[in-house]
Order: C-alpha cells, then sequence, then structure tokens
C-alpha cells in the first residue's frame, strides 16, 4: 500500500518531497546555535540582577533569558522544517491572508492589547505570546508582492490598443498609465501605502525601512522599469527628510550619531559603551563569558548591542567570522534564488534574504557608529523568541524553495 501511494503522488507533490539545500541548512543551524551561547554569556547579568523588572520580571534567575530564546529556537527549528515541507506554490495563495491578518495586528497594538517597551508601544500580547505585529508584516508584504510579480507577464494581456478606448480622455490617461506601468504597480503601491500607515502609527521608524527595502528588493528582481526605483527613492528620501528635520525624537537621534559625547550620561550613553565594548575586544578578544561591558555598563546588551558583546569576547578575528558567516547564508540564499524552479521562487528568496541582509547591515552598522540608531535586532542574536521563530520560518521558506530545484525551470 505504501508503494502503491507513493507512485499515486503529484509531480508537485514528488517536487516538494525533494532534498533540501544542505549548506544553507547548515549555515542557519551554526547560526542559531551561536546566536543562543552569545545571548547566554551576553544576558545572565542583567538576568541575575533583574534590571529591568517592570519590563521583565526575571526572578534573579541568571539563566531566564537564555531558557526561553532556546524554547523558542526550538520551537522555530520544528516550524522550520515544517514550513519546508510544504510546496511554496501554497504560499501564492496564503500571502493575501498573510498581509491581511498583519494589518489587523498591528492596528490591535493601538487597542488595550497592545504593549509598550522602551517608551513606544509596538508589541501586542495573545495569551502568553508577546510580539511585534510589525515582524508578520515584513514577511507578509514580500509575499503578495511575489505572488502577484510572479505573473506579471501572463497579465499584461493584449495591446495597449485595444485595453483602452482611445476617444475618451479616461481611455486616453488610462493607456498612458499603463504604458509607464503606473497601473500595473497600483495595487502593490496600495498594499504598501496600507502597511507602512499602520507601522507610521506605531512610531516604528525601522520597521518602516525594513518593509520599504523588502518590497524594493521583489520589485528590482522582477523586473520593474529602474525609473520607477528612482522617483520612489526620491520620495522616501523626501519623506525621511520631514520626518528627521520636524520631530525631534528625529533630530536627536542624528545629533547623537555625529558626537555621542554631546549628551555621555543621556541619549549617547549607549552607543559610547558599544564602542568602549567593541574596541576592548581588541584583536582576539578578552574570552567568551568574560565581557566586562555586559556587567550594568552596557545598556541592551543581550539585544540590540550583543553585537558589542560578541566583538569584545571574540574581537576583531570574531566579529570578521560572524560577519562571514553571516554572508555566507546570504549568498547561499541567493544562488538558491538564481536557480529556484519558477519566478515566483526566485522573488520569494529574493525578498526573504535582502530583508535578512539589511538587518544584518543596519544592526552592525548602528552598533559601530556607521548608522544613526535605528532599533533593528541582530538576526538569530538578539534577545527576542518571536523575531527568532519568525526568521527560521523565513528560513523554512527558502528551503522549501530549493526543494525543487533539480526539477525543470518553469515560468
Amino acid at each position: 500500500m505504501a508503494r502503491k501511494a507513493k507512485r499515486d503522488l503529484t509531480i508537485e507533490q514528488k517536487l516538494a518531497r525533494g532534498p533540501i539545500d544542505l549548506p544553507f541548512l547548515a549555515l542557519v543551524m551554526l547560526l542559531t546555535g551561536v546566536g543562543l551561547i552569545t545571548l547566554l554569556s551576553a544576558s545572565f547579568p542583567s538576568a541575575m540582577y533583574n534590571l529591568s523588572p517592570n519590563v521583565t520580571d526575571t526572578g534573579g534567575d541568571p539563566l531566564y533569558y537564555f531558557i526561553r530564546q532556546a524554547r523558542f529556537a526550538a520551537l522555530g527549528v520544528v516550524a522550520m522544517f515544517i514550513i519546508s515541507r510544504i510546496d511554496y506554490q501554497q504560499f501564492r495563495w496564503m500571502s493575501v491572508f498573510v498581509l491581511g491578518a498583519s494589518i489587523v495586528l498591528m492596528l490591535l497594538v493601538l487597542t488595550p492589547l497592545g504593549r509598550s517597551g522602551g517608551g513606544v508601544t509596538r508589541w501586542i500580547k495573545l495569551g502568553p505570546i508577546r510580539f511585534q505585529p510589525s515582524e508578520i508584516a515584513k514577511v507578509g508584504i514580500i509575499l503578495y508582492f511575489a505572488a502577484g510579480l510572479s505573473k506579471r507577464n501572463s497579465q499584461l494581456g493584449p495591446p495597449l490598443e485595444k485595453k483602452w478606448n482611445r476617444r475618451t480622455l479616461l481611455g486616453r490617461t488610462c493607456e498612458r498609465l499603463d504604458r509607464i506601468g503606473f497601473l500595473e504597480l497600483l495595487p502593490y503601491g496600495a498594499a504598501l501605502v496600507a502597511v507602512l500607515g499602520v507601522i507610521a502609527l506605531q512610531k516604528h521608524m525601522s520597521a518602516m525601512v525594513l518593509v520599504v527595502m523588502g518590497a524594493g528588493a521583489v520589485l528590482f528582481a522582477a523586473g520593474i522599469r529602474l525609473g520607477w526605483f528612482a522617483a520612489g527613492g526620491a520620495l522616501v528620501g523626501a519623506a525621511l527628510w520631514f520626518i528627521i528635520t520636524q520631530t525631534d525624537y528625529m533630530k536627536a537621534r542624528i545629533d547623537i550619531w555625529h558626537d555621542p559625547s554631546v549628551d555621555p550620561l543621556g541619549n549617547g550613553y549607549q552607543p559610547l559603551q558599544g564602542r568602549i565594548a567593541i574596541g576592548s575586544g581588541g584583536l582576539l578578544g578578552v574570552g567568551l563569558g568574560n565581557s566586562r561591558q555586559k556587567y550594568m555598563f552596557l545598556p541592551e546588551e543581550h539585544n540590540d548591542y550583543i553585537f558589542s558583546i560578541w566583538c569584545e569576547e571574540m574581537g576583531l578575528v570574531g566579529a570578521v567570522v560572524l560577519m562571514a558567516l553571516f554572508a555566507l547564508l546570504i549568498i547561499r540564499g541567493f544562488w538558491l534564488a538564481l536557480h529556484a524552479r519558477d519566478r515566483f521562487g526566485t522573488l520569494l528568496i529574493v525578498g526573504i534574504m535582502s530583508l535578512f541582509a539589511f538587518q544584518v547591515f543596519f544592526n552592525i552598522g548602528v552598533v559601530t557608529g556607521f548608522l544613526p540608531p535605528t532599533g533593528i535586532s541582530l538576526p538569530f542574536f538578539s534577545y527576542g523568541g518571536t523575531a527568532l521563530m519568525i526568521t527560521l520560518g523565513e528560513m523554512g521558506i527558502v528551503l522549501s524553495v530549493s526543494r525543487q530545484i533539480a526539477a525543470p525551470k518553469a515560468e
């Protein structure tokens, strides 16, 4: 019976059961393991001294953050393998529901279900789970864009002159807009504006930047005209300039970025302590577990600034090795995108790996002082169980696409 059932599988089912990409999987598991070890080293002082009881009451347990992160990592790895077994074509119809659910959840942040942290309200608590819905929105926008743009060649329809009535003003206007690609981009622009609008209500600039970057990567890979990127870049640049110059909060961040010493005991304290940690590591570091800055000197040492602790303990050599591991994972991901069976698989991986690459770049850039503070965490390393699970889920999508790489390409 088992053999007969195996023979009765459809071609799609047989493809979905192909082998996953082992180099990519090995890099994901390696980074997950190293991230957990680093989190244990970075977090046990603040957990032991219970430095933030109003936010997280650790009860003085030095393993508090590590145990919780390890549980989410285990769940995330299981979820990654389950997702990798799903035929990634199923993500086409799921995309609308994931995007819609993320918008609804982000709106719930503005209700009594919303939770605050660090002076901002970006989390939602459903039962024992506390998470940022914007993390789901990042994935949702990539799924939605990839699902739609993967069909763009077949959706262009008949020649322009047969689509619009050129005798009317409306018809001629629509023809011009269609010729420059505006009408094709309209539904994607509407979805992006809706997501960005809800995130803006949370005053979450870093999430807005990542959503735009992920969407832009999918659009670029789909072959959208470069003129639209120039126009979009100008629009985003103007919006950022307005926000930076018209809000005291962003002005203060830019001033601190230029010179943290102007407020060494206030807003500049964290950047300064982070750089002291990096400099203290020297070439080979002070040794795993031996960081001094994590002992109540560096705030968020187990979160946004965990890379500083890694540099202090592992030195310049360790920092280069870690960045090389991230680079290898990203490069391998794009290699899988180039060899994906169809355009949908390619766009999925490009969006996910671009989002991942931007997160790594922005976090390390902020910690080293190359970029202004953004509040973006370091994937696989920063504390945050649901964020780790979502990252592993994204890796599961990439692995799902990799199962069908050996098959002939299809459009």
